[in-house]
């Protein structure tokens, strides 16, 4: 039985989430949980909080054994983009893109 977590409006670009998703994706709970305090990236504190939020979704509505749950998907969606504008030489601007994304966590009996 699956269980899932999503956060979406993330204001982080989902290619810089992507690097984090991958260090976790079909690892056991507590060993994901472990390489994300450890991991220098920003984003891993959002990723360990939503992780954490999947484990206590399928303790309180599954009823599943804390253990024995593993990483199954994990996947980073594009969401809407910030647009501002920088100026730049000769009176011109440039659009400047502040990318959000949407994260998704499925955990599954091993």
């Amino acid at each position: 039985m699956e269980v899932t977590a999503r956060a979406k409006y993330v204001r982080v670009s989902p290619q810089k989430a992507r690097l984090v998703t991958e260090l976790v994706k079909g690892k056991k709970v507590e060993e994901a949980l472990n390489i994300l305090a450890f991991t220098q990236k920003a984003f891993a504190k959002t990723l360990k909080k939503l992780i954490n939020s999947a484990v206590a979704n399928a303790q309180q509505n599954s009823k599943m054994d804390v253990d024995t749950l593993v990483v199954k998907r994990i996947f980073v969606d594009g969401g809407p983009a910030l647009k501002r504008h920088m100026p730049r030489a000769m009176g011109r601007a440039t659009m400047i893109r502040k990318r959000t994304s949407h994260i998704t966590v499925v955990l599954d009996v091993k």
